[in-house]
C-alpha cells in the first residue's frame, strides 16, 4: 500500500454537457426499438414465464402514460413516486415521469404507510404508483396528502385502477425538454443512522455516472443483464437497470432466491447484477461441494480454474461473462475464491449521493479493492494517518445536487472546496485503488491507539453457524474502549443441539468464538465472554437490510 499522503487520484476532465435520462432512452430506442429490454419472470401456479418488452414497445407505453399524467395535472418539476418492486409497469412509470420533466421518487417496496405518507409529504408529491396488493391501503392517502391527484396501481388486478387502464389510445406525446442540471431523481437514503435523506440527483449526475461504467465495463447489446437489486436503490437503478438500455442489452429482475439459477439459465444472462450476501452464499455453498468430493479439493488445489471452467458450465452457462457485486463490501475470501477459480467478479463501491458508482474493480484485481475511480471520477484520501488511512473525498459529474430541504447537512457534507465526505475509511495503493476499512463512524479506537474495523470482525463471527446476526461495537463500560459483540443466536441450530437457554447459548458461542477470533490479530479479538451480549430477537434493519447501528450502539444491554 501506498503512505503518499498527498496521491489524489488522475483530475477530473473538462466539465461537458451530458445527456438527460429520456434523450438517452430516445436514442436507444431509434438504435435498437425493436430488441426486448426487458425479460421478467412471472410466476403462475408455480411455473414460471418470461414476460418480454421491447425498447419500442417500452417508449410507446409510457408516452402514453407522460400524456395522461399531463392531462391530470402533473407538471414538470413534481414529484411522482413508486412504491413497488421493479416490473414492466415500473419501467414505464418511470421513463414516463422523465419524459414529462418530473422528477421521479422511487421509494422502497417494504416502506409502511405512515412512513409513505411522511415522505409525500415531505415531497409534495402530485401523485402515487404502487403495487396492486397495496392500493387499498395507500388509496387513503389521497386525502391525506395536500396536492396529491392520484394513486394507481403498476398492474392489473380486480377491482383497482391501473396504469394500464388509464393508457389513452391514438395520443402523441411531445417529450419535454428537461436540461441536464435539472432535478431528475429524489432518493430516500435507507435511513440506519435514523434520518433518512432525500438526496437530489439532476440528470447529469445519472446519465454521467452511466457513460463512466461503461467506460470501465464492456457490455453490449448482445448481453442480458440479471439483477436481484431492486430499482428503488440507486445501485439497481442505474447499474442493473438504466445502465444496460443504454448500450441496447435486455434486463431481468427477480426477487426469487430459490430459482435465481433457473431463471439465469432461460434468460441466458450473461452479467449478474447482485449484492454480497448472494455471493458469500453462492460460494459457501460451492466451497461445500469442493469440500466434499476428493476430486474437487484437488482440481481446486492444483487445477482451480478447470474446476471453475466446469462449473460455471453446469451453473451459469458458456454464455455467462461476469458477475457485478455492491451495495455493501464483498470480503476478500469469497472474491478471492470465485477468481481463483476463473470466475469473474467486479466490486463496485458508491453511494445513494454518488448516483452511485465511485470506483469499479477490475474482474481479476486483487482481493480487498473496489478498483479504481471511474473516468471522470476523482478520489482523494482527507487526513490520511501514518498508514495512508483516512476519509475517502470524492468529486465528479455524478455526486448529487444535495439534500433536499436540507441545506445544513448539505453543507456538512461537502467541504469548502467541494469534496463530497463520503464517511467511509480507505487508503489508495500505488496503483490507484482503493481499498475500504469500514465506516468513519463505526471504527473503534483503542487505548493504545490501534484502530478497529467492526465490518472485519464481524465477518468473521458471521461464518459461525450459531450465530444468526452479530453487531461488533466499542464497549467502554469498564473505563476502557473495548471491542464487544451483540448477538443473536442461531436458535434453530443451538436447540438440535440440545441448547435452549440464553445463557447455555452464549458459553455456546463463546467457544466459537474464541476459536473464530484466532483468525484476528489479538487487538481485534473480544478480551473475554464479558464483552459478548446474546440478544433476544434479531435486531432491527433498514429496507437494505442493514443493522440500525444507532438504536443499539452506546445505550444500556443485558448480558
Amino acid at each position: 500500500m501506498s503512505t503518499n499522503k498527498n496521491y489524489i487520484s488522475p483530475p477530473i476532465r473538462a466539465v461537458r454537457r451530458y445527456p438527460t435520462i429520456p434523450g438517452f432512452l430516445a436514442r436507444a430506442v431509434r438504435t435498437y426499438g425493436d430488441r426486448v429490454a426487458l425479460r421478467l419472470p412471472v410466476s403462475r401456479e408455480g411455473r414460471f414465464t418470461i414476460q418480454e418488452t421491447t425498447y419500442r414497445e417500452l417508449w410507446d407505453f409510457s408516452g402514453r402514460l407522460a400524456s395522461w399524467l399531463s392531462s391530470r395535472g402533473v407538471r414538470e418539476g413534481d414529484r411522482v413516486a413508486i412504491v413497488a418492486k421493479p416490473s414492466v409497469g415500473w419501467a414505464v412509470a418511470f421513463f414516463a415521469i422523465q419524459r414529462l420533466g418530473a422528477v421521479a421518487m422511487p421509494l422502497d417496496a417494504g416502506l409502511q404507510a405512515p412512513e409513505i405518507r411522511r415522505l409525500l409529504l415531505e415531497a409534495e408529491a402530485s401523485m402515487l404508483f404502487c403495487a396492486p396488493e397495496r392500493y387499498a391501503e395507500l388509496l387513503p392517502l389521497k386525502k391525506e396528502v395536500a396536492g396529491l391527484l392520484d394513486v394507481v396501481a403498476l398492474e392489473k388486478a380486480e377491482g383497482i385502477v391501473s396504469l394500464w387502464d388509464v393508457l389513452p389510445q391514438g395520443v402523441t406525446f411531445t417529450d419535454a425538454q428537461p436540461d441536464p442540471e435539472d432535478l431528475a431523481v429524489l432518493m430516500y437514503t435507507s435511513g440506519t443512522t435514523g434520518d433518512s435523506k432525500g438526496v437530489m440527483l439532476c440528470h447529469r449526475n445519472i446519465t454521467a455516472n452511466i457513460e463512466a461504467m461503461l467506460k470501465a465495463i464492456r457490455v453490449g447489446p448482445e448481453d442480458r443483464a440479471l439483477t436481484i437489486v431492486p430499482w428503488y436503490h440507486i445501485y439497481g437503478l442505474t447499474a442493473s437497470f438504466l445502465a444496460p438500455l443504454w448500450v441496447g442489452a435486455s434486463v431481468t429482475y427477480t426477487d426469487d432466491y430459490r430459482n435465481l439459477i433457473p431463471i439465469l439459465q432461460k434468460v441466458g444472462a450473461t452479467i449478474m447484477i447482485g449484492v454480497p450476501k448472494l455471493y458469500h452464499t453462492l460460494w459457501r455453498r460451492l466451497n461445500e461441494n469442493i469440500q466434499g468430493s476428493f476430486l474437487k479439493r484437488l482440481l481446486f488445489r492444483f487445477y482451480p480454474r478447470l474446476l471453475g471452467k466446469l462449473i460455471k458450465k453446469k451453473l451459469l452457462g458458456e454464455q455467462f461473462r461476469f458477475f457485478i457485486s455492491g451495495g455493501a463490501p464483498l470480503h476478500p475470501e469469497v472474491a478471492g475464491a470465485l477468481r481463483r477459480l476463473g470466475i469473474a467478479i467486479m466490486e463496485g463501491y458508491g453511494l445513494t449521493e454518488t448516483a452511485p458508482v465511485l470506483c469499479l474493480s477490475e474482474p481479476f484485481d486483487p482481493p480487498g479493492t473496489v478498483g479504481r475511480p471511474l473516468p471522470g471520477v476523482q478520489i482523494k484520501i482527507a487526513d490520511p494517518d501514518e498508514e495512508g488511512l483516512g476519509e475517502v473525498l470524492a468529486r465528479g459529474p455524478n455526486v448529487m445536487l444535495g439534500y433536499y430541504k436540507n441545506p445544513k447537512r448539505t453543507r456538512e457534507v461537502f467541504t469548502e472546496d467541494g469534496w463530497f465526505r463520503t464517511g467511509d475509511l480507505g487508503k489508495l495503493d500505488e496503483k490507484g485503488r482503493l481499498y475500504l476499512y469500514g465506516r468513519k463512524k463505526n471504527m473503534i479506537m483503542l487505548e493504545s491507539g490501534k484502530k478497529v474495523y467492526p465490518e472485519e470482525v464481524e465477518w468473521e463471527f458471521s461464518r459461525i453457524p450459531e450465530i444468526a446476526e452479530v453487531l461488533v461495537y466499542e464497549d467502554t463500560s469498564r473505563g476502557q474502549p473495548m471491542v464487544a459483540a451483540m448477538v443473536y443466536p442461531n436458535w434453530d441450530l443451538l436447540r438440535e443441539q440440545g441448547v435452549t437457554d440464553p445463557a447455555q447459548a452464549r458459553d455456546v458461542i463463546w467457544e466459537k468464538i474464541k476459536e473464530a477470533q484466532q483468525n484476528l490479530a489479538p487487538f481485534k479479538r473480544l478480551r473475554d465472554k464479558d464483552c459478548l451480549t446474546i440478544v433476544d430477537q434479531p435486531f432491527e434493519k433498514s429496507t437494505k437490510q442493514e443493522i440500525k447501528r444507532h438504536l443499539y450502539v452506546n445505550k444500556p444491554v443485558r448480558r
